[in-house]
């Protein structure tokens, strides 16, 4: 068979059901564990090599441009795979099948972790938090491998930690970005230019601008009503929403985003907040799903409404942008500017990121040998025995609640 002839049994866009795209992302919420960079090999084998939506060119330009915005890329990805497939429903239909198991899981883990006391329930919840000393430290050695490989750029990622920590306030992630961005464009113009295919979701321009026009209108709107309105809500949402719309570099990277919006005003404590977060390691899904459990337990506005509005708030702005930036998204990645602006952003990430593992995960998590011997071997595990995030999660819980007896 040709290459042609194998192309044309290809599935077109919006050939396909909002009801058949809901049970295929269902299926995936279900299954899919590993976080973002395993849950795009699971998107591949399902939709390129499985069913055929779309084609491997395009799957990998979409994925290029996925990890090129600020979001979850996995979501995004398949944000942009519902609506290729069955238009802006289909879209919807996607996000609410892959993220909802999880969601609900950590919600039902919310309302239970309360309830846990005694030596097993304090081991098992400090296991979880060794759980996310583990995870974390994999990401930031993971991702300054991948995105920092010269001096220049791993001179930025030190920098950008050194301003975070130094600073001790939450604003100075963003001037930190903003920095990375800047050393980019001064530093990071040598690097090659990646390759991209054709990206099958058609998005009119008119509809792009509007999207974002509305990503940055709620940014810079929803602190300015928060304020004005005096509304948990808002606030609430405004938390979720700026956390959402800063996140460069995967999942991993929201967590001192949103722990600086929900732990620094007291709305809930960091040893909730990193429970939660191990907990998170243990459910399939995007890890964007941690905001259901801090919308459910935040004091601004707890319960159902609360993770309603994370899920919410958290989303909305990687898939604004995923819409206004696709329509222009083919002349914007020639520019080398934009490149080398990008290369200093996501070495950033992995500054911030390596910050956020010494505070606040090593230092309100690691009390002593024991904890360290657990959080090492789970670090071990995730990185040269290449174990399943789920086994480090129970390995981390028994270990933790074992100590706790003892």
């Amino acid at each position: 068979m040709t290459a042609q002839s194998d192309l044309s049994t290809i599935e077109q866009p919006h050939s396909g059901t909002p009801g058949e795209v809901l049970r295929v992302f269902f299926k995936l919420g279900l299954t899919c564990f590993g976080g973002p960079i395993a849950h795009l090999g699971y998107f591949r084998d399902e939709f390129v090599v499985r069913r055929r939506w779309t084609d491997e060119q395009a799957y990998a330009d979409l994925v290029g441009l996925c990890q090129f915005l600020p979001g979850p890329a996995s979501s995004q990805v398949g944000f942009a795979i519902g609506l290729m497939r069955a238009g802006t429903l289909g879209a919807l239909a996607a996000w609410a099948g892959f993220t909802l198991p999880s969601a609900a899981a950590l919600v039902l883990f919310a309302y239970g972790a309360a309830a846990l006391d005694g030596p097993i329930g304090t081991g098992l919840l400090h296991g979880l938090k060794l759980t996310a000393v583990a995870i974390v430290a994999q990401a930031v050695w993971g991702m300054s491998r991948q995105l920092c490989p010269d001096r220049e750029r791993t001179t930025i990622a030190v920098a950008a930690a050194l301003i975070v920590l130094l600073s001790g306030v939450p604003a100075a992630q963003l001037g930190a970005i903003a920095i990375g961005a800047i050393a980019g464009l001064v530093w990071c113009r040598s690097g090659a230019a990646p390759r991209f295919g054709e990206v099958g979701a058609r998005v009119s321009r008119t509809v792009g601008i509007a999207a974002l026009f509305g990503f940055a209108t709620l940014l810079v709107g929803l602190p300015l009503l928060a304020q004005l309105a005096g509304s948990p809500i808002v606030a609430t949402f405004d938390a979720f929403y700026r956390s959402g719309a800063l996140v460069f570099g995967g999942g991993h990277v929201v967590l001192p985003l949103l722990r600086d919006a929900f732990v620094g005003p007291g709305w809930i404590s960091d040893d909730a907040f990193l429970a939660g977060y191990g907990a998170a390691q243990a459910v399939p899904g995007p890890l964007f799903s941690f905001a259901a459990y801090l919308g459910a337990i935040a004091a601004p506005s707890q319960g159902l409404t609360g993770a309603v509005i994370g899920l919410v708030g958290i989303f909305l702005p990687g898939f604004l942008i995923l819409l206004g930036v696709l329509p222009f998204w083919h002349g914007l990645r020639h520019y080398p500017a934009a490149q080398a602006m990008m290369r200093g952003v996501n070495a950033t990430v992995v500054g911030l990121l390596g910050a956020a593992l010494y505070d606040p995960v090593w230092t309100s998590t690691i009390h002593g040998t024991a904890d360290v011997a657990i959080a090492l071997t789970g670090f071990a595990l995730l990185t040269i025995w290449r174990a399943p995030p789920l086994l480090i999660v129970a390995f981390s819980a028994a270990a933790g609640i074992a100590a706790a007896l003892l």
